[in-house]
Formats: structure tokens, sequence, C-alpha cells
């Protein structure tokens, strides 16, 4: 072996910078293998972090010890708050980002970490010793070898780009794809699969027509994603709002025999939540508009993102279909639209801890297992170094439950019930979403991170002060009275906020002044108590299951009186608990009985 490590990293996108960060810093020798040092972290698509979900994936990370919000925090150039005007349960925080800032930010933080190398090469074959992962061959031919692996190539693995009947081999433009990897894993015996993505044109922003664009400010003042950042002191910029037209849905129909999906070049499926501009107005033909969002992709580059039309079609009827827009009737191409196919492994092959159950001590994290977005690739490649290196340390992995985590929800959501097409993250999934909000996730999951050695002492004080402050002046509230009335029934009411409570009482009633961040999760708990007292019954009722496991090595076979379909599926998922079972697609409350009876639990 050219090198020994205790884990090696493949892949330095948004999943493997955060895996190979956090078994750094766990205490792991741990290797970073990137085709070039020069693109990690890069923002292949929308260079914006968070939104709908995706933002409290985001707040989750960096409760856990990653450094997602911190590069966004750093880098961000417009930061809003979406769904401000809807229950918190839905409200999520977003950025857009300085694309070649975020780079720069992760690239200096990756290679300043101790513990971790960062090695220019490419994956060809992982090694494979006694059913365990133990190293792998690189195409220059060196051997590295390691205690657990962690593949995260994004969309490289075999990909190929297409831009109308043009075809490229590559998982990004301008760079080559990784064609022997995923051979490796079909001759271990892995079932591997074909998906789909897109993204849209980029345009020149001094030739875009302002006075037709409608300018789309963020929130003043900006509000951080890290709980470890007071403020962001970036300038911040407006993005620009546009729609597409009649006419430029006839052209897309007038040329859908050019388009990949619609030739039958492209196969794969594609994410249904972010379709390409073709496919919008296929399916959604009675919309006359759809709104194009134009996204600076930083504070010094001429680059605009047209986020709103992704788009395959061939150059010219790009030009056709963008030309054809109000406010961009002289926009000057920059880079055309396209689209990339590339293998993924189906995630039913995965445990919670996204170990793998063909191969031990192998992970996989990312676009690999199905996914779509930078947010879930870096939750999932922060859960997979956790657990490589929890296992390393012959420690107990780390599996967050569905009532306590998006990043839980995710991972139990792909591995229990598998995917057919890109998943992506929504607060819809989430059954207990009033308790998973963006601005809790502090109180949440801090203190796992702390206890993981990825969380300081400093943030982790914080967090108790924070806590018992929150505690202190809620039992405060509830003590004291105001016409008869309790000042938490005060502030309850609609039209109320703490500010206001404390104009109305006054400063003799002894009311304590409250940091920002405390005022609000008093106001919330208050506000929202009878809903979340039941959301946190309806947990308590959801544990029974969750906390009845399954034994590892159970026969599902060996269970007379099951049903085929069901055990088929049992022996597929390998569910660890009752909970994890009933939620797998085609498993019956009669087959949890009848496995409850079985394991003779009660």
């Amino acid at each position: 072996m050219d090198d020994r490590f205790d884990i090696i990293v493949i892949g330095a996108g948004h999943a493997g910078c955060e895996a190979a960060l956090v078994c750094a810093r766990m205490d792991c020798k741990t290797l970073l293998l990137t085709m070039s040092i020069d693109t990690v972290a890069q923002m292949s698509c929308n260079p914006a972090i968070g939104g709908l979900a995706k933002g409290q994936l985001v707040r989750e990370i960096d409760a856990l010890g990653g450094e997602m919000a911190k590069a966004t925090d750093s880098t961000g150039i417009q930061f809003r708050v979406l769904n401000t005007k809807k229950g918190l349960a839905v409200q999520s925080p977003r950025a857009q980002c300085d694309k070649r800032a975020y780079h720069l930010y992760m690239k200096a933080i990756v290679l300043s970490q101790p513990g971790l190398t960062v090695i220019e090469d490419v994956a060809d074959e992982l090694l494979i010793e006694n059913g365990a992962a133990c190293g792998l061959i690189t195409s220059s031919g060196k051997k590295y070898a390691a205690g657990a692996i962690i593949l995260a190539p994004g969309t490289f693995m075999k990909g190929l780009m297409h831009t109308g009947e043009k075809q490229t081999a590559g998982g990004r433009i301008s760079e080559p794809s990784a064609e022997r990897i995923s051979d490796s894993l079909r001759n271990l015996g892995f079932k591997i699969g074909r998906l789909k993505t897109g993204t849209p044109p980029r345009l020149h922003k001094d030739s875009l027509d302002y006075s037709k664009l409608t300018p789309q400010y963020g929130d003043e003042p900006p509000k951080p994603f890290s709980f470890s950042v007071e403020k962001i002191t970036r300038s911040q910029i407006p993005c620009y709002i546009t729609y597409t037209n009649p006419s430029a849905h006839e052209i897309l129909r007038a040329n859908l025999h050019r388009a990949p999906m619609y030739s039958g070049q492209i196969k794969s499926r594609g994410p249904r939540y972010c379709p390409s501009i073709e496919d919008k107005i296929v399916r959604f033909a009675d919309k006359d508009k759809h709104q194009i969002f134009l996204e600076p992709e930083g504070l010094d580059t001429p680059e605009i993102y047209c986020n709103g039309i992704s788009t395959s079609t061939p150059a010219d009827v790009q030009e056709a279909l963008v030309h054809s827009i109000a406010g961009l009737e002289t926009a000057q191409f920059i880079r055309y639209g396209y689209a990339v196919e590339y293998d993924y492994a189906p995630p039913e092959q995965l445990n919670l801890t996204l170990e793998t159950k063909l191969v031990k001590s192998l992970y996989f994290a990312g676009q690999l297992n199905g996914t779509s977005g930078y947010e879930e690739a870096a939750a999932q490649g922060l859960i997979a170094g956790i657990n490589a290196a929890l296992k390393l340390r012959g420690k107990t992995p780390f599996i967050l439950k569905r009532s306590e985590a998006y990043i839980g929800v995710m991972i139990d959501d792909i591995v229990t019930l598998g995917i057919t097409e890109p998943y992506r993250m929504f607060t819809s999934r989430a059954e207990y979403r009033l308790l998973l909000r963006s601005d809790n996730a502090d109180r949440r999951l801090m203190r796992y991170g702390y206890e993981l050695g990825l969380v300081g002492e400093e943030l982790k004080k914080r967090l108790d002060e924070k806590e018992s402050l929150i505690k202190q002046t809620i039992g405060f509230l509830n003590g004291k009275f105001s016409g008869g009335k309790p000042f938490t029934q005060i502030l309850k009411r609609p039209d109320m906020d703490y500010n206001k409570l404390t104009e109305k009482t006054g400063a003799i009633d002894g009311l304590p002044a409250l940091p920002a961040e405390v005022r609000e999760q008093v106001e919330i708990e208050v506000k929202y108590e009878g809903y979340i007292e039941r959301q946190a019954r309806q947990v308590e009722k959801f544990a029974v299951l969750e906390n009845k496991l399954i034994p590892e090595g159970i026969d599902y076979e060996k269970i007379k009186h099951i049903r085929f379909e069901a055990k088929e599926k049992l022996s597929k998922i390998r569910p660890i608990s009752l909970g994890q079972a009933s939620r797998i697609s085609g498993i019956t409350p009669a087959d949890i009985t009848t496995l409850m009876v079985y394991l003779r639990i009660r």
C-alpha cells in the first residue's frame, strides 16, 4: 500500500467535505480523494443554500458541528426566511451565496484541517477483505488502505451530459466522469441505476433589461444560519424576477422532438419537484407562465443563474426561449443549460447509519443515494462520517429518529422506502415538523454534537445559558398577573409579542430584557404551547414501536404466519425496529402484529 488511513472519503462535493471534516475532527487519520482541488464544494447548480426544509437541514448540520452553515454565513449575498406568512413549522431560511467565495471558503477549511490529507486522483476500484472495505486503487495506480471508506461521488459516476443532440461524458461542465468506480460496485453485487438532473443557462448580468424585471430583496437585517455567528456583515444584493409566456412555451413545444427528455435520448428519471422548463410546459399545459428567478452567482462575476428554466434543449432553442422573455430579449449567454445522467445506488441497500448492508465499513452519501440538493448531500456526509469514525472506535452508531431531526426523516425515508426519482426534502415529509423547526435545531441536536466532540465548550455553555433563561422567563411569566390573567395568557394573543408585553406591563413588574434568540423561543413556547404538547404526545406514542428493536440476524423466512411479500421486503430492508418495519411500503398492521408475536414483544 502507498499509504494507510483510518478513513478514505471519495469525492469533495458537499457530502464529501462534511464527511472528511467530521472524520478528521473525530481524530481519524483521513484521506479526501478528489478529481480536482479547484472544485472542492463546487456549487454545480443553484448558488444558494437552504430553502423550504433544506434550511432546517443546514441548521441541523450546524448544531451537530458541520461546516455548511458557517460557509453560508461567510459567503452569502442575500438572506431570506421563506414562508414568513405561514406557520412556524414551515418557515425556512435560504441564502444566495457567492459561488466562488463559497468554494474558496470550503477549500481553505478542508486544506487547513488537522488530520485530513487531500489528494487529487480518481478512485477506480474498492478493495474488500473478509466482507469489509479495506482500501482502494486509483486511476494513477496508487493503492491506499483504510479502516472505512465513504463514497460520495455526486453526479460523476459514468456521468453523461446532454445539450440537445450533443452528448459529452462528464459529471459537470468541462469536467470528466468517473468511469470505473460504479463497475467496481456492480462487481461487488450492488444494484446500480441511472438518474438525471439538470441546470439552466447562465446569462451576462450587463445584458439584461432591468427596467422589465422585478427586484427581490433579502431580509434586513439578514439572519445567520450558524448558531455560532452573531450577525452577517457581508454586502447584500437583490435578485430579480421575470416570467415565461405563451410565446416561450410555443417555442419549446415546437422543439420537443429535439429535447433529450422527449426524444428518447434521456431514459432516466429526473427530479419531480425541480423539473426542466420543457417538462413544465408538458405537465402544466394549462399554465401560460412560469416564474423565473434571476440570481447573481457572486459579487465579482457577471454570471446570472436563471432559476426556473433548467433545460437540456439545443443551444439555438435555448437562445430563442430566453430572448422571448421580458427583460432577457438581448441577453448574452455565458453558458448553455444541460442535463446530466449518472449512476446511483438504490438506498435500500443501506443501513440507517449509511453503511452498506453488502459490504461492511463502506458508507454511501449524497447523490449516490438518489437524493438531490447540496443540503441533503451535506447532511448525509456528516452522518456517514460520524458513523464511520464511531465504528472505528467500537462505539454505538449515531442514528437520528424521525422525531428528532429532518436528517432523521430523510435517511429513514430513503433507506426504508427507497426511491424511484431524485429525493428532495420537504416540510411535508416530516410528521413532527412543529417540533423540528429551524429556530430550535440547537436545542434539539447540539448536545449530540458536543458529546461527539464536534461542538466546543463555548457553544455548549451558550446553549445551557439559553435553556436556563428560557425556563426562568416562562416560569416568571406564569407567576405574574395583569388584570387577573397570567402574563403567558396575555402573550398568547395574536397581536401580542414579548416587546409589546414589556411595554404593556412596565418595568416595575420585573419583566426581564431578553436576547432576540431567547425572546423568540419564549414566544414560540408560550403561543404554541397546546400544539407543541399535542405533538410531543404523538412522539411518545410513536416511540413505542421505535423502541421495540428487531434482532439483527433474524431470519424472516422462519416466521410461519407472515405473508410472502412481507418476508421479502423485511429481508431486503432489514429494519432495526418495529417502527421502521411499519413504514416499509406493503407492510400491513397484521404483519407487524405477527412479527411482534414471533419476537414475543409486548
